[in-house]
């Protein structure tokens, strides 16, 4: 009793912690890691809660300022644009969204009530557990509730990089004071890239009511990076719908083993050995005769495995085998919650020499799931490439709950046997030795400029768990050389057949390398930005089994958008460095802020230059049919006033059967089914829900069971 008695007393004197996680996913890891949902941890005793995401979302652009000016920016008209940015509060209401299973609108208010009520319970500090997110996103939304609820005690913060039992406890011990947010840096360059895309709205409404005064009724949705995807695309579709082919002929040299012997193409258009037409190139031709291969060389040369893939990377490869952007990355978050692969939002291209020792001794039994030859897997030491001390939580790789086999991961979603298929052979390619090959040059004794090059494969190694260069490379077509190792003795001239290349079709893992060369967003944004603009009624792009196309929606954006500085990855690009600078301090919030007012100063006339050229390029709009207005009837239906529709599919109700509906009675009446099959509909007036809604209307008798 004594000892009872005593711990009890020291629970007492034990700092009190409210957790909040970001999800009931990360609850219920954080309930298993510290060994319930309420407990003793370390020093401190504890209670977990969670939001659901984002709780709380800025008000609309009229909410936020004052009377007199609700009606200038409720309004979408340009002459009231840029916006004074310093005419706004800021202010943050509940998100009400409709729940797709029930169909009722759901609103995060009672979640905030709940959360207020249980902040009072006398915690010492509320401890921020949300996802910690290159961008910043997780101190925001936690940042956002504790704002909601009106906290004004101590937060700490708690940094994981996974959310598996080591890496939750190991953050829980390392907790941080970020009680003051505004010198919280994470949740300033939060709220910063929060409010810039709020502010970015403008540009919609500019977009928008320009294209609608043209004639086209979309909502042309522009933004940091939507406007450099959507003009990128458009852009390749329009080479794409120019090309002409334009043959060119030059002489080459061939051995008998089909080495191709050329000379070095140089930079510009013209090409002093090329021609237009076959005759030309014929009397260049007879110059030249059979000649002796010379100055053969050997080289033996080595190659380390590719980079580990981030999510931008990984979708590229998957969408060709029909996993949508959205797809993978609705799959992978499902398999990350349950700890079979790592963070998806990484920033990271290498590992820590932390996460490389955890994963180390799981190497053997990750094979064996991918069907991976573990003898290939000799370098087992960190590779400087690979694993670096900087970064927080590494490049996406497997996690440390393993699957039995691949297939059972269906149950996350069509891609997930994928996503761990491909995740694995790449992370296990890094413990393989260099590919090892052989470097062969050789030119002609008469015509030296005249050289080949290729390379033959000496030791696949690394190459035979998995390739992640050949992977992503954005195919071009290229003319084969023989990869033979006898070459010459000899090589006769022959006349090549080229012509300038067509334009690739845009696809997935062509706009992720696009992107990444200009550095433009982090993977994960790439991949949940281009999920976006392929997803719903207002969709910008179509992506099929890879293959971009756009939309009329996306269309419009596009032209909208050329010779803008939203669409430019130049500006695009500074404008994800101003992020960074400013969660480093480097830049305070209105610099940031400034910013946008800038792009809109300047794309505004553009765009509405822009706007009339939209029927020149994509010929008159579409005339949207107008919508049959259903008459609707009043009456007098079980004592209560009543309004419903006159019409049921198709059949107009005359005036002794609405009689005999409003007094309950049953009906019957000829009526055709979607097939075009004639039948009798049986049915009443009678209350019914439709999506969350209560309406009257005539109900049909359900069929009667055989």
């Amino acid at each position: 009793m004594k000892d009872k008695n005593t711990r009890k007393t020291l629970k007492k004197l034990m700092t009190n912690y409210l957790i909040l996680t970001e999800k009931p996913s990360a609850a219920a890891n954080f309930t298993k890691a510290l060994g319930g949902k309420t407990g003793v941890f370390n020093d401190f005793t504890y209670k977990i809660a969670n939001l659901r995401g984002h709780v709380m979302t800025l008000k609309d652009p009229e909410a936020m300022v004052a009377e007199e000016l609700k009606k200038q920016y409720k309004s979408w008209l340009v002459k009231h644009l840029p916006w004074n940015l310093s005419d706004f509060s800021w202010a943050r209401t509940y998100i009400r969204q409709r729940n797709m299973r029930t169909g009722k609108v759901e609103s995060t208010k009672k979640l905030i009530d709940d959360l207020k009520k249980e902040s009072k319970s006398g915690y010492d500090a509320i401890v921020i557990a949300t996802d910690t997110d290159p961008s910043g996103e997780g101190e925001l939304l936690a940042w956002e509730a504790l704002d909601a609820i009106g906290w004004r005690g101590q937060v700490l913060r708690a940094n994981f990089m996974d959310e598996s039992v080591s890496g939750i406890q190991k953050a829980m011990h390392q907790l941080r004071d970020v009680s003051d947010k505004m010198a919280d840096g994470e949740y300033v360059k939060g709220e910063s890239r929060n409010r810039w895309d709020f502010a970015s709205m403008q540009l919609t409404r500019i977009a928008t009511t320009a294209a609608k005064k043209a004639g086209f009724k979309v909502v042309a949705r522009e933004g940091r990076l939507k406007s450099v995807i959507i003009w990128r695309v458009y852009q390749q579709l329009d080479a794409i719908k120019n090309y002409v082919k334009t043959p060119y002929f030059e002489v080459k040299f061939k051995d008998p083993a089909e080495h191709v012997f050329g000379r070095v193409t140089p930079q510009g258009d013209v090409i002093p050995w090329r021609f237009a037409t076959k005759e030309e190139a014929e009397i260049d031709f007879s110059q030249y005769h059979k000649t002796d291969v010379i100055n053969e060389k050997h080289q033996t040369r080595t190659q380390a495995p590719g980079k580990l893939l981030d999510l931008a990377g990984l979708a590229s490869i998957l969408a060709p085998r029909g996993f949508s952007s959205k797809e993978v990355l609705s799959t992978y978050q499902k398999m990350y919650e349950a700890q079979i692969v790592s963070y998806p939002r990484t920033e990271d291209k290498t590992v820590t020499p932390e996460q490389f020792n955890e994963l180390l001794p799981l190497i053997d039994q990750i094979a064996d799931v991918v069907g991976v030859d573990k003898m290939l897997l000799t370098h087992r030491s960190p590779r400087t490439t690979h694993v670096k001390s900087q970064g927080a939580h590494g490049a996406n790789r497997p996690g440390e709950n393993l699957p039995k086999t691949t297939q059972s991961l269906v149950k996350f979603g069509a891609s997930g046997p994928a996503i761990y298929e491909v995740l694995a052979k790449n992370y296990l390619a890094m413990l393989a030795e260099d590919y090892v090959y052989d470097h062969v040059t050789a030119n002609l004794k008469d015509y030296p400029e005249f050289k080949t090059a290729f390379n033959r494969p000496l030791k696949m190694n690394f190459k035979l768990v998995y390739d992640s260069q050949k992977a992503i490379k954005v195919e071009e077509e290229e003319e084969e050389n023989s990869t033979a190792s006898q070459l010459g003795p000899q090589a006769r001239p022959y006349l090549h057949e080229g012509a300038n290349p067509k334009p690739q079709t845009p696809t997935t893992k062509w706009i992720m390398a696009f992107l990444e060369k200009h550095n433009v967003g982090t993977g994960a944004t790439r991949v949940s930005t281009l999920s976006e603009m392929s997803r719903g009624i207002k969709a910008m792009l179509t992506e099929t089994r890879g293959k971009l196309g756009l939309t009329e929606t996306g269309q419009v954006s596009a032209i909208m958008v050329k010779d803008t500085w939203i669409a430019s990855p130049k500006i695009t690009k500074r404008l994800f460095e101003m992020m960074d600078q400013v969660g480093q301090f480097d830049m305070t919030m209105d610099q940031v802020l400034d910013s946008v007012t800038k792009v809109v100063e300047h794309d505004m006339p553009i765009m509405l230059d822009n706007a009339e050229q939209l029927e020149t390029l994509l010929g008159k709009p579409k005339q949207v049919p107008k919508k049959k207005v259903t008459e609707k009837m009043t009456g007098l239906f079980k004592g209560e006033e009543i309004t419903f529709a006159r019409e049921w599919s198709g059949h107009i109700f005359t005036d002794d059967e609405l009689t005999k509906m409003l007094n309950g009675a049953e009906i019957s009446f000829q009526s055709k089914s979607k097939r075009g099959k004639i039948y009798t509909a049986t049915g009443k007036l009678a209350k019914q829900t439709f999506k969350g809604s209560t309406f009257y209307g005539f109900k049909l008798n359900p069929k009667a069971k055989k």
